[in-house]
């Protein structure tokens, strides 16, 4: 049985159109035309309208590290929340573990380098951001458009890149059977050569949010 706030290769699978990326590094799946182009356009206009500078949990000394906008989705918009739902559908895992819904707009030159999604439990803020949910568990992530040029997911560790196409899915587990962290999903959302990229991005928690 699957713990809560846990999805599984089972799980995923059993939708058509789910594919696992080859690995025994990490469990990394891919899913084309999980929104349709009318879903994806009302979400990236819903971005644009609200965007602002994208933080980071942990500063590093590094301004450019993280260039992109974000946006957060309001959960009671009926557009995210059917997002929301779809998304659970699809993980098997009850929304209650969901994080908000979060938009990121990059536009040329914007970049978020190479990173990890779980909270690093000896940063010195571990305990604000994971105190009351646990750690993130999966990640789930859409593409909005297809990008003029760049853009590109690269996930370093399986030499895997992964390019922006409206409407795909990618999601990964950010721990590994064991339950440790796992270093070999540290991917970077590479530089925006031309146009702009809009992405939706669902993080789930161990234990219910909020």
């Amino acid at each position: 049985m699957t713990a809560p706030g846990e999805s599984s290769a089972d799980t995923l699978l059993s939708h058509p159109g789910v594919r696992r990326f080859p690995s025994s590094q990490l469990d990394l799946f891919i899913m084309r035309d999980f929104l349709a182009p009318v879903e994806c356009d009302a979400l990236a206009a819903m971005i644009e309208r609200q965007h602002r500078p994208s933080t980071i949990a942990n500063y590093n000394g590094d301004d450019a590290f993280r260039t992109s906008s974000t946006c957060d989705l309001a959960p009671d918009d009926p557009t995210v929340a059917a997002l929301a739902a779809k998304l659970a559908a699809l993980s098997g895992i009850d929304i209650a573990h969901a994080e908000p819904l979060q938009g990121q707009r990059y536009e040329v030159g914007q970049e978020f380098k190479a990173h990890t999604d779980y909270f690093e439990p000896d940063n010195a803020d571990f305990t604000k951001y994971c105190s009351i949910a646990g750690q993130r568990t999966w990640t789930f992530m859409v593409y909005l458009n297809s990008v003029e040029a760049g853009g590109a997911t690269r996930f370093k560790a399986i030499d895997k890149l992964i390019q922006p196409e409206r409407g795909k899915l990618i999601a990964w587990n950010n721990r590994r059977a064991d339950g440790t962290l796992n270093g070999a999903t540290l991917h970077h959302a590479m530089k925006v050569r031309k146009g702009y990229k809009y992405v939706i991005t669902q993080w789930y928690r161990e234990r219910p949010w909020g």
